[in-house]
C-alpha cells in the first residue's frame, strides 16, 4: 500500500510504501491499546467505588454501633429512673406509715406527760418545684456519670429501705413498751388516796386499840372526815365491794403487776365491782364502818396475796 504525505502547497508530494500487514497491524495495536486502556481504568474504577463502598459500610457500621449504644445507654438510664421512681414512692409511702406511727407515739407522749416530743417526722416535707426558684450554670453530664449517680442513688434507697426497716420494727415496739410502761404507772398504786395526810396508826405489829393486845396491822390508817372523798391510788379494776363486822364498806381494786388495794371502813361506795378505775378517781367515802374508833381510812397493799408496807408506794 502506498501512502501520499501531503505537506506545504510548494512542498512535493511524498510517497511512503507500506506493507498491507502493517496498515492493518497499527490500527489494530491502538485500537486494543485503548481498550486496554480503558479495561484498566475501569478495574481501578471499581476497585476505587469498591474501597469506598467498603468504607462506607463500616462507617455505617459504626455509627449503627454507637446508636445502639446510645439507645442502650438511654434505655438502661430509663430503666433506672423508672426504678428509681418506683422505690421512691415506695419509700414516700413507708416515710408516711413511719409518720404515722412517730405521730401516734407523740400523742401518746403528750397525753401522758414525759419528755419533750421527738421532732415529728411530717415536717420534713418537699416542696414543688414551681414554689421555688432555681437557676445556675449549664454543665453536661457524660453518660457514665449519670449512670454512677444512679448507682449511688440505688445505694442510698437501700440504705434509706433498711433503715426505715428498722424504724417500722422498732417504733411499734417503742409505744408498746411505751404504753406498758404507762399502763404499769398508772396502774401501780402511789397516789394518796385521801385529802387527809395524817397517820393514826403504820404497818406492822401494834397495840390493837380495842383489846389492847399485840396484834399485826396490815395497812395504814389515816385519819379525815367523815365524807371526805377517797381515790384509787392507781387504774385497775374493782374485783370487791362488799360490807362486813371488821372491814365495814371496802373495796378492793386489783392492780398489774400481782397488786391489790383495799380501802376499809367507807362511808359509801361509790364504784360497782367489775368497773374499770383511774388513778386519782373518787371511788368513795371516808367513814367509820366496820372495827373502827373514829372517822379514818384503813388502807392495804396487797402483793401476791401478802399485804406489804404501802408507805414506800405512795408519794
Amino acid at each position: 500500500m502506498t501512502l501520499l504525505v501531503l505537506r506545504d502547497a510548494n512542498q512535493p508530494v511524498k510517497q511512503l510504501q507500506v506493507s498491507k500487514p502493517l496498515v492493518i497491524a497499527v490500527p489494530l495495536l491502538a485500537i486494543l491499546s485503548i481498550s486496554g486502556l480503558i479495561i484498566s481504568l475501569q478495574v481501578q474504577s471499581s476497585q476505587t467505588i469498591s474501597r469506598l463502598e467498603q468504607q462506607i459500610r463500616n462507617q455505617e457500621l459504626r455509627f449503627e454501633a454507637v446508636v445502639t449504644d446510645k439507645n442502650a445507654a438511654i434505655e438502661r438510664l430509663q430503666n433506672e429512673v423508672i426504678a428509681l421512681s418506683g422505690q421512691s414512692r415506695e419509700v414516700m409511702d413507708r416515710m408516711e406509715r413511719v409518720s404515722e406511727l412517730e405521730t401516734e407515739l407523740q400523742q401518746f407522749i403528750k397525753k401522758y406527760g414525759g419528755q419533750e416530743g421527738l421532732r415529728n417526722l411530717s415536717s420534713l416535707s418537699y416542696e414543688e418545684p414551681e414554689t421555688l426558684g432555681v437557676g445556675g450554670e449549664f454543665i453536661a453530664v457524660h453518660e457514665n456519670e449519670i449512670e454512677r449517680l444512679a448507682a449511688v442513688t440505688r445505694e442510698q434507697f437501700a440504705e434509706m429501705s433498711s433503715l426505715l426497716d428498722e424504724m417500722e420494727r422498732n417504733i411499734p415496739n417503742t409505744l408498746k413498751k411505751a404504753r406498758q410502761t404507762q399502763h404499769s404507772i398508772s396502774g401501780t398504786p402511789s397516789e394518796w388516796p385521801t385529802l387527809s395526810k395524817r397517820l393514826t396508826s403504820n404497818f406492822g405489829y401494834r397495840r390493837d386499840p380495842f383489846s389492847g393486845r399485840a396484834s399485826f396491822h396490815a395497812g395504814i390508817d389515816i385519819a379525815g372526815r367523815t365524807g371526805d372523798p377517797v381515790y384509787a391510788a392507781g387504774a385497775g379494776k374493782v374485783i370487791t365491794t362488799a360490807k362486813d363486822g371488821s372491814h365495814g364498806k371496802y373495796i378492793v381494786v386489783e392492780h398489774p403487776g400481782g397488786l391489790q388495794t383495799w380501802y376499809l371502813h367507807l362511808s359509801q361506795i361509790g364504784v360497782s365491782t367489775g368497773d374499770s378505775v383511774k388513778k386519782g378517781q373518787e371511788i368513795g367515802s371516808l367513814g367509820s364502818t366496820g372495827r373502827s374508833t373514829g372517822p379514818h381510812l384503813h388502807f392495804e397493799i396487797v402483793k401476791q396475796g401478802e399485804p406489804v408496807d404501802p408507805l414506800p408506794y405512795l408519794k
